[in-house]
């Protein structure tokens, strides 16, 4: 006797991207919040029964949720409460100062102003702002700035007293106090931002809880039902594993997080994490641990990324070195050998190699040719790092809407050739690397479509084309941004695709992404409807 199940939800009437192999089909069927089938609309509807939810897509396009492969999410929540100092909100030095000034209006005495996301190229003046001009517009409240990539910041003289730093700080490693004519002008580097870091109240629990919440419900706006948590540890320690757990357990995560411990000396989660058994692959496809992170080197627009060569009209400078190469080995190995995937932050060629040799060195001791160790960004990589990346199996993650915000900064730091060539993800995609996308939200806003648009066209928000032949096909892009954000996680059985036995994770766009043009793409898309296991989680129609 044969059994029909009757679906729980079904989607029709719509052009549903399932897979780059797998292509489009007009429907699909979903049981227990996975894929039950896909067909056309009159096969699908023929699981339909008495509580069936139907859902008419009239012609619209959908894809997998989206994957954001590399994004901050506690801090993408909390500091959507931040002034926003990004280019298009703060355009010039002075509207800046006045949005900070605004806010020290509403803070109370003694509380911090807190702001992201200016880019110093982009400013009216072409530098970063000094601690004099945050002086005049805020005298009497702490203040950090902090540039859009999060390796840089600008504090102020009340922050710079209150966390005790003066012209007699010993600079630390890794890091960058800057002065000028013998006087501190405010600009922190690296892990010099720390020092101002310690002087401001710990985040609370219910902050944590609050920013994963806000966070992951923007996500869903967008069309993105999983991401990866970069650096879990780096506001409030392993009381973020805490945070995250009570988010799950009170309906309080919104998204799929694959988490990546904070591994850094002195500051590292991990060791916590060993002793409590969250080694990468614990827990469940809503919440799982990942990888391990360190930090090896900084931002290219913010000159500290660790190159080979100098910066453009600075012969001395190649960047910050964070960790000497020593130190690095012996922490992959050791992370390595207890079993943890690796997805450490290297940025310029000097990093990745240093990065790259480690990864090689632990799996020439322990070999396990699918531990899948990750570079995170991976912006400058040479040929021959991409070619021993695909013999030892190691991936690219890089985030395109870098190309899209900071393209015009590569070419200023690093000259025309080696700005337009960075983040080369028609190669890898070539190789056979599996490269996925992100956007290291609040680096970037987590919005995808400036960074769809930047991987099939190479053009940077200014319009500048960056080395075309890296340029992605659409089919490419989605799959960077859906089976491969998978694959980078070892989760390609559960999500990335829409076939039967992967969950129900969808994303219903207002316009075409594999036939708009590029820049309505850019500019005119809404995601109008987001299912997570099946489940509306967002409602924009």
């Amino acid at each position: 006797m044969s059994v029909t199940i009757e679906a729980d939800l079904i989607l029709h009437n719509g052009r549903i991207w399932r897979g780059r192999e797998e292509g489009i089909s007009e429907a699909v069927a979903v049981w227990q919040g996975k894929v039950l089938a896909t067909g056309d609309s009159a096969d699908m509807l023929s699981l339909k029964g008495p509580r069936t939810e139907v859902i008419d897509l009239e012609g619209r396009f959908a894809s997998p949720g989206l994957i954001d492969n590399h994004l901050h999410l506690i801090s993408t929540g909390i500091t959507m409460g931040w002034v926003d100092a990004t280019p298009a909100a703060a355009p010039t030095l002075s509207v800046l100062m006045a949005a900070l000034a605004d806010r020290a209006a509403t803070t109370a005495k003694g509380g911090w102003v807190r702001a992201r996301g200016y880019d110093q190229v982009k400013l009216d003046t072409g530098r970063h702002p000094t601690r004099e001009d945050l002086d005049q517009a805020v005298p009497d409240h702490p203040v950090l700035l902090t540039r859009a990539c999060g390796h840089i910041a600008i504090a102020n003289s009340r922050a710079l007293e209150l966390a005790g730093v003066s012209e007699a700080t010993p600079v630390p490693d890794g890091g960058v106090i800057g002065v000028t004519d013998g006087r501190l002008n405010g600009l922190l580097a690296e892990n010099a931002i720390n020092l101002v870091k310690a002087a401001m109240p710990e985040v609370t629990t219910e902050e944590l809880i609050d920013g994963i919440e806000r966070g992951g419900r923007y996500l869903l706006s967008l069309g993105i039902t999983s991401c990866m948590d970069a650096a879990v540890g780096q506001l409030s320690g392993f009381a973020e594993i805490q945070a995250y757990e009570m988010a799950k357990i009170s309906g309080r995560l919104p998204v799929r997080v694959w988490l990546t411990l904070l591994g850094d000396p002195g500051i590292s989660i991990v060791e916590d994490c060993w002793r409590a058994g969250l080694i990468s692959g614990a827990g469940d496809d809503m919440l799982r641990v990942g990888a391990v992170k360190i930090f090896l080197d900084g931002s290219a627009g913010g000159r500290t990324a660790w190159m080979s060569k100098p910066y453009q009209g600075e012969p001395d400078n190649i960047g910050v070195q964070m960790l000497p190469t020593p130190e690095v080995e012996a922490l992959v190995k050791s992370f390595h050998d207890r079993g943890y995937q690796m997805a450490c932050h290297a940025i310029g060629d000097g990093a990745i190699e240093q990065l790259l040799t480690a990864y090689e060195k632990a799996l020439a001791a322990m070999p396990d040719p699918d531990r899948r160790h990750r570079i995170e960004h991976c912006g400058f990589s040479s040929p021959e790092q991409d070619a021993r990346m695909k013999a030892a199996g190691i991936l690219p993650a890089p985030q395109m809407a870098f190309i899209h915000d900071f393209g015009d900064s590569y070419i200023s730091v690093l000259g025309e050739a080696r700005g337009k060539g960075s983040y080369q993800i028609g190669t890898w995609m070539r190789m056979g690397l599996k490269p996925s996308t992100g956007s290291d939200s609040p680096v970037c806003s987590p919005d995808p479509f400036p960074n769809l648009h930047a991987m099939i066209t190479r053009k940077t928000g200014k319009g500048t084309v960056m080395k075309d032949s890296e340029r992605l096909s659409r089919e490419e892009a989605l799959q960077a941004f859906t089976e491969y954000g998978a694959y980078s996680q070892k989760a390609e059985g559960v999500k990335g695709k829409l076939v039967p036995g992967q969950w129900a994770d969808i994303a219903v766009f207002d316009n075409d992404l594999l036939e708009a043009a590029p820049e309505t793409i850019l500019s005119g898309t809404r995601c109008l409807l987001t299912l997570l296991a099946g489940r509306i989680v967002h409602d924009a129609r």
